[in-house]
């Protein structure tokens, strides 16, 4: 049993927090929305990949670096937090990039994009 990947995933997740803090993009703008939001996503996805593996299309990977904990057949606890990771990363590059459109729009005299609060 190793925790490097699930570390990899959990230092990752903390560098989201870090950007998300320092520019207060997604829960420290707004956590209540950001925790419907990222638990929405993550809940979705996490549906998704079990329906994929019902049917036979998703594999769990063997490597020596995940824990080798399941939470179903085939779904690796690892994957809820690479989910969690994807859908905060999402959220922060959507919020960051709808800013730096509104701002070029502002700088254009054009009509503002939406900014993400």
């Amino acid at each position: 049993m190793s925790l490097a990947y699930a570390g990899a995933l959990l230092v990752s997740i903390g560098g989201m927090v870090v950007l998300d803090h320092r520019h207060r993009l997604f829960f420290f703008a707004d956590a209540r929305r950001a925790a419907v939001v990222l638990a929405a996503g993550v809940a979705f996805l996490a549906a998704w990949d079990l329906v994929g593996v019902a049917i036979g299309i998703f594999f769990r990977g063997t490597t020596p670096f995940m824990t080798g904990l399941l939470l179903a057949p085939e779904f690796p606890v690892e994957e809820l937090g690479f989910l969690t990771l994807l859908c905060y990363l999402t959220m922060n590059l959507y919020v960051a990039f709808s800013r730096w459109l509104a701002g070029r729009d502002r700088e254009r005299g054009g009509a503002p994009a939406e900014a993400g609060r």
